[in-house]
């Protein structure tokens, strides 16, 4: 008799032919690959949950992992950061992990594959993250010593600081995720605020 029906499509299954779901997986495997690095793996944090930790002495000025995921416009980005918070209130998981790239767009690395999401905030970090292009990657502010975790300072803004206590430990912790810009304001706030 004659060909499938699929066949006749050009080999395609619900909507997408073959070729193109073999050129997402390439692309998803790629990603994969980007998102390893020989510098670090994801543990048990004391900080939060899960962190990332040097799994050598790492110098200064290295670039240790790449911050990877989808790319995502503002809008998109606010839709999914609002879900995101929703979610981590009733569950007490980690909250949202998008990045801002630039003014039109955003990293959501919300994926499992993406190891550089596990860092967690300090207000002393040992990491900073620099944006290049497209692209998301974390380097080191000094010498890090194997078996120590690697952080950045998240950068949040001071709108709802109450709802990200900090837990870094630091001798610089301000007691919550906020960037080091408001740290000034932060301090007035707390001053300011009455005790209950």
């Amino acid at each position: 008799m004659g060909r499938s029906a699929s066949k006749k499509g050009g080999g395609k299954k619900g909507g997408e032919s073959l070729k193109e779901k073999a050129r997402k997986r390439r692309q998803l495997e790629q990603l994969k690959e980007r998102a390893k690095s020989e510098y670090c793996e994801a543990r048990s944090s004391e900080i939060h949950g899960t962190g990332v930790y040097a799994i050598k002495d790492i110098p200064v000025g290295k670039k240790i992992i790449e911050y990877l995921g989808e790319r995502i416009d503002k809008e998109e980005s606010e839709r999914r950061a609002n879900a995101q918070m929703e979610h981590a209130e009733k569950t007490g998981d980690a909250a949202v992990y998008i990045f801002s790239l630039n003014k039109k767009w955003d990293i959501d690395g919300n994926t499992p594959w993406n190891t550089a999401r596990l860092l967690n905030h300090s207000c002393d970090p040992n990491c900073e993250a620099w944006i290049e292009e497209k692209q998301i990657f974390l380097y080191s502010l000094r010498d890090i010593a194997d078996g120590e975790e690697l952080t950045f300072d998240y950068g949040f803004d001071i709108e709802n600081y109450e709802d990200h206590p900090c837990l870094c430990g630091s001798n610089k912790c301000v007691g919550y995720i906020v960037g080091r810009d408001f740290w000034e304001e932060l301090a007035e706030r707390l001053a300011n605020k009455k005790p209950e």
